[in-house]
């Protein structure tokens, strides 16, 4: 990217892939490019050159719409603030992405997810009555309704405290295996980390 100071280089020579099924994780100190590198990898950002594929499709070759279309059918996204819509209840907020991208039956599927995650006495909660781990397993329904081909995990734990955190981490890993789908998570966490099949430490914008 580009600022008044000239040209910034945030990551260097990145590459990798995975599997469906697979975990990874990425550790490394604050500004050292991890969340850029999620931005990249979900569409969001642009890089000034590579390429970066999902399930054999070029990102960067599809316009705005285009990638908008593929992260609704092939991504899920897990965040340390949650990212819930506060006026919509627990049931609303899964329905969401698959009311956007059109699923005709997206309540029964919400529903489901809910309560394969444990809150099917909460459906019609609103994120401030619920507290912290039950506000991440929400977010954790909505990535997994969509039976997206990979998620993306920018510090799920870290607004929770220990217990709640490892108790939400086991359960993002269950859904990983049952569904097939490749994970790929930023955090602090070393024992998090040791629980991914692969690790990788972001230092200076390279994967080591």
């Amino acid at each position: 990217m580009t600022d008044s100071s000239g040209t910034l280089t945030i990551l260097r020579d990145v590459s990798f892939a995975l599997a469906a099924g697979e975990r990874a994780a990425i550790v490394g100190a604050s500004g050292s490019g991890k969340s850029t590198l999620l931005s990249i990898v979900a569409g969001l950002d642009t890089p000034t050159s590579g390429r970066v594929e999902i399930a054999g499709i070029d990102f960067f070759a599809l316009d705005e719409d285009g990638r908008a279309a593929l992260r609704a059918k092939q991504m899920g996204f897990v965040f340390q603030s949650f990212q819930l819509l506060p006026h919509m209840t627990a049931l609303e907020n899964v329905m969401l992405p698959l009311e956007l991208r059109g699923d005709a039956d997206a309540k029964t599927a919400a529903i489901a997810m809910l309560g394969r995650v444990g809150l099917g006495e909460r459906l019609g909660h609103y994120p401030k009555v619920l507290s912290g781990g039950e506000q991440q397993r929400v977010a954790l329904a909505r990535a997994f309704v969509v039976r997206p081909a990979i998620l993306l995990a920018d510090e799920p734990t870290g607004s929770l405290d220990h217990t709640t955190g490892q108790q939400v981490m086991d359960l993002m890993f269950e859904l990983n295996r049952e569904r097939g789908t490749a994970l790929l998570l930023v955090t602090h966490d070393a024992k998090i980390a040791a629980s991914c099949s692969r690790q990788w430490v972001m230092d200076a914008g390279a994967l080591k």
